[in-house]
C-alpha cells in the first residue's frame, strides 16, 4: 500500500509538492504512477516514473508544469506541481506498477491527497 501526502489549498499559479511512499517497507522494484480524480470525473493519468527513475511519463494536461522525481534513499516519489490551474483540483493518488516499467497496470493505491486550486 502506498501513501500520498502534501496536498492542500493553493491559489491559481501556485505550486505544491506531493509525496508518495510505501506504508510498510518493501523490496519490490515497482514503478510509481500518479493519478487524479475530480468530482464527477473519471480517474486521470498524471505522471509515472520507472523504478530506475530513468524514464518519466506525463499526461498531456500537465506536461511542462508537473515534474515527477524519485529519491531512492527514501524510497519516495515526488510530484512537483507548478503553475497550478483550477482544473488541477482533485484527489491525487499514487499507485504501483510491479513490472517496474511504468506502463501499468497500477494498483496498491493509497487514500489520496486533496489538491484544491482556487482564485
Amino acid at each position: 500500500q502506498l501513501e500520498e501526502s502534501g496536498g492542500g489549498m493553493v491559489q491559481i499559479g501556485g505550486s505544491l509538492r506531493l509525496s508518495c511512499a510505501p506504508s510498510t517497507p518493501t523490496d519490490i522494484n515497482y514503478a510509481t504512477g500518479w493519478f487524479r480524480q475530480a468530482p464527477g470525473k473519471e480517474r486521470e493519468f498524471v505522471a509515472a516514473i520507472r523504478w530506475s527513475g530513468a524514464n518519466k511519463y506525463y499526461g498531456p494536461s500537465v506536461r511542462g508544469r508537473f515534474t515527477i522525481s524519485k529519491d531512492h534513499a527514501r524510497n519516495t516519489v515526488y510530484l512537483q506541481m507548478n503553475n497550478l490551474k483550477a482544473e488541477d483540483t482533485g484527489v491525487y493518488y499514487c499507485g504501483a506498477d510491479k513490472s517496474g516499467r511504468g506502463s501499468g497496470p497500477f494498483d496498491n493505491f493509497g487514500r489520496g491527497t486533496q489538491v484544491t486550486v482556487s482564485s
